[in-house]
Protein backbone atom coordinates (compact mmCIF):
# COMPACT_ATOMS: atom_id res chain seq x y z
CA UNK A 1 0.00 0.00 0.00
CA UNK A 2 2.64 2.51 0.35
CA UNK A 3 4.38 1.60 -2.30
CA UNK A 4 1.28 2.13 -4.24
CA UNK A 5 0.79 6.07 -2.48
CA UNK A 6 4.28 6.79 -2.36
CA UNK A 7 3.82 6.09 -6.63
CA UNK A 8 0.64 7.79 -7.12
CA UNK A 9 2.87 10.92 -5.13
CA UNK A 10 5.37 10.61 -7.38
CA UNK A 11 3.20 10.55 -10.61
CA UNK A 12 0.92 13.29 -9.51
CA UNK A 13 4.26 15.46 -8.21
CA UNK A 14 5.40 14.64 -12.22
CA UNK A 15 2.67 15.71 -13.65
CA UNK A 16 1.93 18.66 -12.03
CA UNK A 17 6.18 19.89 -12.38
CA UNK A 18 5.41 19.20 -16.17
CA UNK A 19 2.16 21.17 -16.78
CA UNK A 20 4.06 24.04 -14.96
CA UNK A 21 6.82 23.57 -17.48
CA UNK A 22 4.52 23.45 -20.14
CA UNK A 23 2.74 26.86 -18.92
CA UNK A 24 6.15 29.16 -18.45
CA UNK A 25 6.91 27.70 -22.06
CA UNK A 26 3.68 29.28 -23.07
CA UNK A 27 3.92 32.16 -21.37
CA UNK A 28 7.65 32.76 -22.31
CA UNK A 29 6.29 32.13 -26.18
CA UNK A 30 3.56 34.68 -25.87
CA UNK A 31 6.30 37.24 -24.48
CA UNK A 32 8.57 37.00 -27.62
CA UNK A 33 6.04 37.30 -29.68
CA UNK A 34 4.84 40.46 -27.67
CA UNK A 35 7.98 42.12 -27.65
CA UNK A 36 9.14 41.95 -31.08
CA UNK A 37 5.31 43.02 -31.86
CA UNK A 38 6.07 46.08 -29.49
CA UNK A 39 9.68 46.94 -30.37
CA UNK A 40 9.09 45.99 -34.22
CA UNK A 41 12.27 44.25 -34.60
CA UNK A 42 14.07 43.96 -38.03
CA UNK A 43 15.22 40.52 -38.50
CA UNK A 44 18.88 41.19 -38.39
CA UNK A 45 18.07 42.97 -34.95
CA UNK A 46 15.76 40.13 -33.45
CA UNK A 47 18.99 37.68 -34.16
CA UNK A 48 21.21 39.76 -32.36
CA UNK A 49 18.48 40.77 -29.33
CA UNK A 50 16.98 37.59 -28.38
CA UNK A 51 20.57 35.75 -27.07
CA UNK A 52 21.22 38.47 -25.23
CA UNK A 53 17.85 39.07 -23.94
CA UNK A 54 17.45 35.58 -23.00
CA UNK A 55 20.61 35.42 -21.25
CA UNK A 56 19.73 38.28 -18.86
CA UNK A 57 16.12 37.27 -18.63
CA UNK A 58 17.35 33.56 -17.49
CA UNK A 59 20.00 35.39 -14.58
CA UNK A 60 17.40 38.04 -13.36
CA UNK A 61 14.59 35.22 -13.19
CA UNK A 62 17.15 33.25 -11.07
CA UNK A 63 17.59 35.93 -8.72
CA UNK A 64 14.19 36.89 -8.42
CA UNK A 65 12.88 33.58 -7.74
CA UNK A 66 15.25 31.49 -6.41
CA UNK A 67 17.82 33.61 -4.91
CA UNK A 68 15.41 36.19 -3.52
CA UNK A 69 12.84 33.59 -2.56
CA UNK A 70 15.35 32.03 -0.99
CA UNK A 71 16.23 34.85 1.12
CA UNK A 72 12.72 35.83 1.67
CA UNK A 73 11.57 32.24 2.96
CA UNK A 74 14.45 32.07 5.32
CA UNK A 75 13.54 35.80 6.71
CA UNK A 76 10.05 34.00 7.21
CA UNK A 77 10.96 30.51 8.32
CA UNK A 78 13.14 32.12 10.99
CA UNK A 79 11.00 35.52 11.87
CA UNK A 80 10.34 34.58 15.72
CA UNK A 81 13.98 33.58 16.52
CA UNK A 82 16.22 35.99 14.29
CA UNK A 83 19.66 37.41 15.95
CA UNK A 84 20.49 40.36 14.61
CA UNK A 85 23.79 38.17 13.42
CA UNK A 86 21.27 36.69 11.60
CA UNK A 87 19.11 39.61 10.26
CA UNK A 88 22.52 41.13 9.17
CA UNK A 89 23.61 38.61 7.17
CA UNK A 90 19.87 38.28 5.40
CA UNK A 91 20.18 41.90 4.83
CA UNK A 92 24.01 41.39 2.86
CA UNK A 93 22.18 38.62 0.94
CA UNK A 94 19.34 40.36 0.11
CA UNK A 95 21.35 43.97 -0.88
CA UNK A 96 23.91 41.31 -3.02
CA UNK A 97 20.98 40.06 -4.69
CA UNK A 98 19.58 43.31 -5.50
CA UNK A 99 22.65 44.57 -6.52
CA UNK A 100 23.13 41.60 -8.59
CA UNK A 101 19.86 42.17 -10.76
CA UNK A 102 20.35 46.06 -11.35
CA UNK A 103 24.09 44.87 -12.71
CA UNK A 104 21.96 42.75 -14.85
CA UNK A 105 19.95 45.38 -16.23
CA UNK A 106 22.82 47.46 -16.83
CA UNK A 107 25.05 45.04 -18.43
CA UNK A 108 21.50 44.33 -20.62
CA UNK A 109 21.37 47.70 -21.48
CA UNK A 110 25.15 48.46 -22.60
CA UNK A 111 24.94 45.20 -24.66
CA UNK A 112 21.58 46.35 -26.12
CA UNK A 113 22.97 49.55 -27.23
CA UNK A 114 25.35 47.87 -29.62
CA UNK A 115 22.10 46.40 -31.35
CA UNK A 116 19.24 48.56 -31.21
CA UNK A 117 18.27 52.11 -30.68
CA UNK A 118 18.41 53.76 -26.97
CA UNK A 119 14.48 54.48 -28.16
CA UNK A 120 13.70 50.78 -28.60
CA UNK A 121 15.59 50.35 -25.18
CA UNK A 122 13.21 52.15 -23.32
CA UNK A 123 10.47 50.62 -25.31
CA UNK A 124 11.02 47.46 -24.22
CA UNK A 125 11.34 48.51 -20.41
CA UNK A 126 7.70 49.42 -20.88
CA UNK A 127 6.94 46.53 -22.94
CA UNK A 128 7.97 44.01 -20.04
CA UNK A 129 5.92 46.93 -17.69
CA UNK A 130 2.89 46.28 -19.88
CA UNK A 131 3.36 42.15 -20.53
CA UNK A 132 3.48 42.02 -17.00
CA UNK A 133 0.51 44.00 -15.91
CA UNK A 134 -1.35 42.04 -18.72
CA UNK A 135 -0.03 38.43 -17.23
CA UNK A 136 -0.79 39.63 -13.58
CA UNK A 137 -4.80 40.66 -14.99
CA UNK A 138 -5.30 37.90 -16.62
CA UNK A 139 -3.80 35.67 -13.70
CA UNK A 140 -6.75 37.45 -11.19
CA UNK A 141 -9.24 36.82 -13.77
CA UNK A 142 -8.48 33.24 -14.29
CA UNK A 143 -8.47 33.02 -10.27
CA UNK A 144 -11.56 35.11 -9.96
CA UNK A 145 -13.70 33.09 -12.73
CA UNK A 146 -12.25 29.74 -10.49
CA UNK A 147 -13.98 31.08 -7.28
CA UNK A 148 -17.20 31.56 -8.79
CA UNK A 149 -17.15 28.23 -10.13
Amino acid sequence: MKTYISTLFVLLFTVSVFAQHKDRERIQALKVSFITEKLDLTAKEAQAFWPIYNAYDEKSRKCKYEDMRGIRKEIKDNAATLTDAKAEELLEKFVQAENTLHQERVNLIVNLKKIISPKKIILLKATEDDFNRKLFDEYKKRKREGKKE
